[in-house]
């Protein structure tokens, strides 16, 4: 056990090395090496028959033992709620012991001094268990860190010739640590060992100072923020907003955009307003066109209540109901389909009014004859004028005179001035339309006759046309042998049965 200083500092090298990768949250072990110091008379200790205990407990030249080489090495871990654990290795060698004690298999001589003995080649060695509790949270500090420790421990001295020998103690301590950043700092502490035998080992102080550094904090999203702070640990996110992401870089977490996708603003919870017009992109109907609200974003260019997007004419005020298009006439039928804007028409022609061409009081529209002067009674055409009953019987009658040779279409010479009568007739009733019929007698075969009657109808037509009659207001029929006037079995019956009649069109 000569040799126990190495020891002991072997095994908290060690625990630390199996230990490095455990992890609970933000770095939770912590290691310190430092020096430290053992003052064992600023407890027990009287001048006389005069108590002065704890009055020398900062007299470092004349009660302090220790030694001028690292000499303290503490491990701790963690737990939760500001708790944390932590195993402590140190050895000093003393020269300075309180008089009061004499330490099993330990020689001391008397020093000059009435309050301390001097020791030569006194080595001592302590392993320490205390778990600490953090006041760092409770005083929202992170630079500085107070703290306590309770615990216990064993402490071994040894003196070259003699036998190793060590006693249990209880510990208490107090202590501070400056954190120069988040992972390195500077412990200092002093801690209150009670001895189990106090006529053995005296109640006596050990105070260290050392270098502080944390390690094993777990970044699971590789963020730069340690999971114990890190809200969103398995997505990388920014320091700013705790760990979180800021995936289109606004200014606002992820968690908390409702466009994360999407850079916006804090006003519309993450979402773009691209025209700046007050008006979300996802709630505006024209999102690059700056516009009111009243138009669910678009503009009104021409102010006319309809907007852009809704307007066949958005840089010319109109009508809603025209699709903001005007109408300067007022007639319904926008400019822009209006073939006389200027003038108030019907839609059915094109904006403009109707016309009456023959100024005879029917539309043109409605007039039959609309390049014809006509009566509104007769539809916009002029009134047809028929021959009288007395006539039609004279048509009847002179035609029926004509004279047609046996088995010809040609009539007689004197049938001329007979249809130059029928002619004037006709004249005198330029609206009336006319049939001229063809008939013959019996004589020949039916499909002769038939064919012989429509050719004297025709012959007859031709003069008519020939004479000034109109040939759309004429037409022609044979009836052949089919409507005799007279008895085909005398010869004055066929003569009268070979004949045409000129009669009124029904």
């Amino acid at each position: 056990m000569k040799n126990l200083s190495r020891l002991i500092l072997t095994a908290l090298l060690v625990l630390v090395v199996v230990n490095v990768n455990a992890q609970d949250k933000n770095n939770p072990w912590q290691v310190t090496v430092g020096v430290n110091a053992v003052d064992a008379l600023g407890i027990d200790q009287q001048v006389g028959n005069e108590d002065i205990s704890f009055s020398q407990l900062y007299n470092v030249a004349g009660e302090w033992s220790n030694i001028s080489s690292p000499s303290m090495l503490t491990v701790g871990k963690y737990l939760d709620d500001n708790f944390s654990f932590s195993v402590s290795g140190t050895f000093n060698r003393l020269d300075k012991w309180n008089p009061n004690l004499d330490f099993p298999g330990i020689n001391f001589e008397t020093s000059p001094s009435e309050d301390a003995i001097s020791v030569e080649e006194l080595m001592y060695y302590g392993l320490d268990g205390m778990v600490k509790y953090s006041f760092s949270e409770l005083l929202n500090c992170t630079d500085f860190e107070p703290f306590v420790g309770f615990g216990g421990g064993y402490t071994w001295m040894e003196q070259p010739g003699a036998d190793l020998a060590g006693l249990a103690t209880i510990n208490g301590t107090v202590g501070v640590s400056y954190w120069i950043n988040d992972l390195i700092g500077i412990t200092a502490q002093s801690s209150l060992k009670n001895s189990f035998d106090e006529v053995v080992l005296v109640d006596h102080f050990q105070h260290s100072l050392g270098l502080t550094i944390k390690f094993g904090g777990k970044d699971s999203d590789r963020d730069g923020v340690y999971d114990k702070y890190d809200i969103c640990p398995d997505v990388a996110g920014l320091a700013e907003f705790n760990g979180c992401p800021d995936s289109d870089s606004d200014g606002i977490q992820d968690s908390e955009d409702t466009c994360p996708n999407q850079a916006g603003s804090a006003e519309f919870n993450g979402c773009p307003d691209s025209d700046g017009d007050g008006i979300k992109d996802s709630e505006d109907t024209c999102p690059l066109l700056a516009g009111t609200l009243e138009f669910e974003g678009c503009p009104d260019t021409d102010g006319d209540g309809v907007s852009d997007n809704n307007d066949a004419c958005p840089n010319v005020a109109g009508l809603a109901s025209l699709q903001g298009c005007p109408d300067t006439d007022s007639d319904g039928v926008a400019n822009a389909q209006d073939t006389c804007p200027n003038e108030a028409g019907p839609v059915a022609n094109n904006g403009c009014p109707w016309k009456d061409g023959d100024s005879d009081g029917v539309l043109d529209k409605d007039d039959n004859c609309p390049n014809e002067a006509g009566t509104v009674a007769n539809n916009g055409c002029p009134e047809v004028v028929f021959p009288t009953e007395e006539e039609q019987a004279q048509l009847i009658s002179y035609s029926r005179t004509i004279n047609f040779a046996l088995g010809k279409s040609s009539f007689q010479k004197d049938a001329i001035s007979t249809l130059e009568a029928i002619t004037a007739i006709l004249t005198a009733y330029p609206k009336a339309n006319f049939v001229v019929e063809g008939h013959t007698d019996s004589v020949s075969s039916e499909g002769f006759n038939q064919k012989l009657s429509e050719a004297r109808a025709a012959q007859v037509v031709t003069f008519l046309t020939t004479g000034g009659i109109a040939s759309e207001r004429l037409e022609s029929v044979g009836f052949g042998e089919t409507t005799p006037i007279e008895s085909n079995m005398t010869a004055a019956g066929r003569a009268a049965n070979r004949r045409v009649e000129v009669k009124l069109a029904k």
